[in-house]
């Protein structure tokens, strides 16, 4: 279960769009220098708000990443796998009991 959100979406948002804004506007300023002026006035950690950005860009295609959508299938896809792995254990082990019994009958 993933931890709860400090921030609410609209203002992860809203941070988001003044980092880029301010990226946009000032030519050559640094993604950590942008999130450092804009999380001091909206009292977000300029780490977790330069995360947001980079994650932003990964998912608007800017930069090369996995983006959310895909991390979020690739996470269901592994735990459907677990899921399946595990059934098929109990079913393996299932049939080697009963195979057993069937052999233990027939003596």
């Amino acid at each position: 279960m993933p931890a709860p959100k400090k921030h609410p979406d609209e203002l992860r948002e809203r941070a988001v769009r003044l980092v880029r804004q301010k990226l946009t506007d000032e030519p050559g300023l640094a993604v950590s220098r942008a999130s450092r002026q804009v999380g001091e006035q909206l009292g977000i950690n300029p780490d977790t708000l330069r995360n947001w950005v980079k994650r932003d860009r990964i998912d608007d295609g800017e930069i090369p990443g996995t983006t959310t959508t895909d991390a979020q299938r690739i996470a269901e896809l592994e735990k459907e796998n677990r899921e399946l792995r595990r059934a098929n254990t109990i079913l393996r082990q299932a049939s080697a009991y009963f195979a057993q019994a069937e052999l233990d009958r027939r003596f």
